[in-house]
């Protein structure tokens, strides 16, 4: 039954609706901006009302099979980590991209929707609210880079553990969110390898 209820979720989480509403709008998502086909490059590309259409359907992807799982009692303790992880992990390698794919995190938030009914994604909302915050004073108010924005979405989600370990979050939700952090970090390789190259020049 995992097996299967993992499958479902990944494949549910390879469905690139903000890449499909990018061609539908006649945008390539691949050659626009950063070249990733998900809804926040969909937002620059095509607007805002594509965008948040994006948005909605890739939170909606990591959020409604999940949540029925749940509440129904399909899956509990450990099962939660793979079949939760699966839909991010089908996001950014899906299947019908060639397994490639986007940053994952409007799915990541999802995700976590449906797991704590919505508490730790506002936690993580919050947090990055702040990094941005922080980053728009350090740049006095200058656009945020796209690195970033890469940054700060992996190290929220690296001081969210914070989060569960203050609110004693048990030891799955853990083992889900060192998986989800791995996904991050891989999706936002390419961005965090330019803020070293970066730094090593200025050295």
């Amino acid at each position: 039954m995992i097996i299967v209820l993992t499958l479902v979720e990944f494949l549910c989480g390879s469905l690139m609706f903000s890449y499909w509403l990018g061609r539908l709008a006649r945008k390539d998502l691949k050659t626009v901006g950063d070249g990733n086909p998900g809804a926040f490059n969909l937002w620059s590309a095509a607007g805002y009302k594509l965008g948040l259409a994006g948005v909605l359907l890739d939170f909606l992807k990591g959020y409604l099979p999940l949540v029925l799982f749940i509440e129904n009692g399909v899956v509990q303790g450990y099962e939660i980590v793979l079949i939760a992880a699966a839909p991010i992990v089908g996001h950014a390698f899906s299947p019908f991209m060639k397994f490639k794919g986007g940053k994952a995190i409007a799915v990541t938030f999802g995700v976590w929707s449906a797991l704590t009914r919505f508490e730790v994604s506002l936690a993580y909302a919050i947090i990055l609210a702040i990094l941005l915050a922080i980053s728009t004073l350090i740049k006095k108010g200058k656009p945020v880079s796209t690195e970033a924005n890469a940054f700060q979405a992996v190290f929220g989600m690296l001081l969210v553990s914070v989060y569960l370990y203050l609110r004693n979050f048990s030891m799955p939700y853990f083992c889900f969110w060192f998986l989800n952090l791995l996904i991050l970090s891989y999706t936002n390789k390419n961005k965090l390898a330019q803020i070293r190259k970066m730094r090593k020049m200025k050295m």
